[in-house]
């Protein structure tokens, strides 16, 4: 170790050194509030050995004998190699890895310790490590360190394993999806003085001493007073993929992630600002569980809203607004409730129409007793025929409910249909009657084939029910129309059209219409029908992809 020029810079050295001592061992007591208890030991054994081994390095200068001088290097040599380890163990532990949870690992990290550290403190016996020259100066004694073979190969082995800890730290703000410079910047601090300790052994510009402990002051104040909210955030988030808002105690925006923007762009530039300031997010901050509705790229999705605070000690320093996306849950929550009405509602039509049924046929069957028991069989027969085609009405009502059944729940998987095919299937295997049928443009929809099929056949069913003579099934740019020219139902009773227990336009079309509507909204569909087409009805199905091979003619 070269002498220091003038009593100046030796000051300022010893200034440092002492300065180093006190922020790492000062930030023991914010340290200890980590609330992760791995990334605390870490932390607090980095800062407790970097503290002790800074003050080794101060003592050097101002212990007034060379004997304390070398014993002050001696200690700083073993405290100095404690904190490779406690790096890596902090490093392991902040980035969610098990490395410093594996019991091979510990001791074989304990075991090259202690070999490293016999070597250091044998140093009197072999001088393999460092050889010391007590130089007499104008301003005392000082004390020549000239490091051998030895402290070169346990430097190296140090700052390969510290390489391993700064690649996990890198890695893991590499992959916060939001701002981390500041902390990469800092952490890249703990390598700079492995420049001052080249320096340091190639000149005599600067001491030949250890300068890591320098480093390690600036990487604690750094993570535990100036940044310690997004120090902390990054390892609650750094293995979740989910949008995270970061908000200061006073509830202005410290932070986001990429997630986080692409579902309220406003966030951009809105670092200092508050919540309400973002459209979106000032209404759901600090609702927790609510669920937030937005739509992506045209399609609806769905985000849990949930927030945790960060504290070190008793002090509240920030709190993370996290997004979950839960839109499949969502959707199938949303289906099954939309299922459930559905269901009660049809069930409701259902025993309105049983009912009814049962009374016609109990009155029916008795009126026919009667008719026999005078004589009268013509009457009778009238009777026992009502009586029949009345149960003919139950069955098919059953049928409705076997439909709705197997098909009123959302269809996951679509594939392709011609439009033509699926019109005509449905047509051969409902009754008919007199209707006649014409199918307008050629083309394919991406639909389920059986609810599609399903869907053609109530609306046949229906338009034979409702008086019809001709139903015209045509294909249009989003979906398709089925129009007869049956009764029209009147403008009062539109909204009734698609409601279970509402026989529209007669008692006699049933629920075919109901379960049109439900057999194209579990497609994704929309249903409606045409106010301005006024001879008979025109149901519009529309929000479905096609694929048209020739221009609609209808």
């Amino acid at each position: 170790m070269a002498a220091v020029p003038g009593s100046t810079a030796q000051t300022l050295y010893i200034v440092a050194f002492g300065v180093a001592t006190v922020a790492c061992l000062g930030s023991l007591v914010r340290a200890r509030h980590v609330e992760d208890r791995a990334t605390r030991y870490g932390l607090i054994g980095l800062l407790a050995g970097s503290g002790g081994w800074a003050a080794s390095h101060a003592g050097v200068f101002v212990l007034p004998t060379a004997d304390l001088k070398i014993a002050s290097y001696s200690v700083g040599l073993v405290l100095g190699f404690s904190t490779v380890f406690s790096w890596l163990y902090f490093c392991s532990a902040y980035s969610g890895r098990s490395l410093h949870r594996n019991r091979t690992l510990r001791w074989a990290g304990l075991a090259l310790y202690l070999a490293v550290v016999a070597v250091k403190v044998t140093n009197p016996l072999h001088h393999q490590y460092f050889v010391a020259d007590v130089v007499q100066t104008n301003s005392g004694v000082f004390v020549d360190i000239q490091q051998q073979a030895f402290h070169w190969a346990a430097t190296g082995l140090a700052y390969a394993l510290a390489a391993v800890g700064l690649f996990m730290l890198f890695e893991r703000f590499a992959n916060a999806g939001y701002e981390t410079r500041p902390l990469v910047a800092l952490t890249g601090l703990t390598a700079l003085p492995a420049l001052f300790d080249i320096v340091g052994f190639s000149s005599s510009v600067i001491p030949n001493v250890i300068y890591a402990p320098l480093g390690v002051a600036v990487f604690a104040l750094g993570v535990l007073f100036v940044y310690e909210d997004r120090f902390l955030a990054v390892q609650l988030t750094g293995d979740v993929d989910e949008a995270f808002v970061f908000l200061a105690d006073d509830g202005t925006i410290r932070d986001y992630n990429d997630a986080a923007m692409a579902l309220f762009p406003d966030l951009s530039g809105a670092r200092g600002n508050t919540a309400e300031t973002v459209d979106g997010l000032g209404m759901v901050t600090g609702q927790e569980g609510d669920i937030l509705d937005v739509t992506i790229d045209g399609q609806p999705r769905y985000y849990m809203v949930t927030s945790t605070t960060f504290r070190l000690g008793q002090a509240d320093i920030g709190e993370v607004v996290m997004f979950s996306d839960v839109t499949s849950i969502e959707r199938q929550r949303r289906e099954l409730q939309r299922h459930n009405e559905q269901l009660e509602e049809f069930a409701s039509g259902i025993r309105h129409e049983l009912r009814n049924s049962l009374q016609v046929i109990r009155s029916r069957v008795a009126a026919a007793g009667s008719a026999l028991d005078e004589g009268r069989v013509d009457m009778a027969q009238e009777s026992l025929g009502a009586a029949s085609e009345r149960t003919g009405r139950m069955s098919r009502t059953v049928s409705d409910l076997a439909t709705l059944a197997q098909y009123g729940q959302t269809v996951g998987d679509l594939s392709t249909v011609s439009f033509r095919e699926a019109v005509e299937a449905a047509w051969r295997q409902t009754e008919t009657a007199s209707l006649t049928l014409t199918v307008e443009g050629e083309g394919e929809l991406v639909a389920d084939s059986s609810r599609l099929q399903n869907l053609f056949q109530s609306a046949i069913t229906f338009a034979r029910y409702n008086e019809a003579t001709e139903l015209v099934v045509s294909l249009t740019d989003d979906g398709f129309t089925i129009t007869d020219d049956g009764t029209h139902p009147g403008e009062e009773n539109f909204d009734k059209l698609f409601d279970y227990g509402h026989a529209v336009p007669n008692a006699e079309a049933g629920m075919a219409l109901p379960n049109v509507e439900t057999l194209a909204e579990v497609q994704g569909w929309t249903v409606d029908v045409d106010p301005a087409y006024d001879a008979g009805i025109r149901i519009r199905i529309g929000g479905v992809h096609v694929d048209q091979s020739d221009p609609v003619t209808g």
